[in-house]
């Protein structure tokens, strides 16, 4: 059964730093593409990274570039989204999702297949 699960969310205050796991289950995901979303109260749900499978090339939406990292553990089946200098914009529910096919627009939440169930963050003093 092929399964997502995020963790690594919570509380930060503006400035600091969280990462995020996303452990799969199921399937390898080196295999296939990767992706972190996120969605604020109100606001569609944007992409925020992926990572792609074999070579693992790396994209970022602009609104996080040079702040958030993201890799992946062959080993442990994970991606992760090291997040760095964060601020109140970046609160959210941030999700992971895997397309299976290769998306064509990688920030596009419609390409993807398979998705966790989410994990908060909260950037607040």
């Amino acid at each position: 059964q092929v399964q997502l699960v995020e963790s690594g969310g919570g509380l930060v205050q503006p400035g600091g730093s969280l990462r995020l796991s996303c452990a799969a289950s199921g399937f390898t995901l080196d295999y296939y593409t990767t992706g972190w979303f996120r969605q604020a109260p109100g606001k569609e749900r944007e992409g925020v990274s992926c990572i792609s499978s074999s070579a693992g090339r790396t994209y970022y939406a602009d609104s996080v570039k040079g702040r958030f990292t993201i890799s992946r553990d062959n080993v442990k089946n994970t991606v992760y989204l090291q997040m760095n200098s964060l601020k109140p914009e970046d609160t959210a529910v941030y999700y992971c999702a895997t397309d299976f096919h290769a998306p064509n627009i990688w920030y596009d939440p419609r390409e993807y297949d398979y998705w966790g169930q989410g994990t908060q963050v909260t950037v607040s003093s």
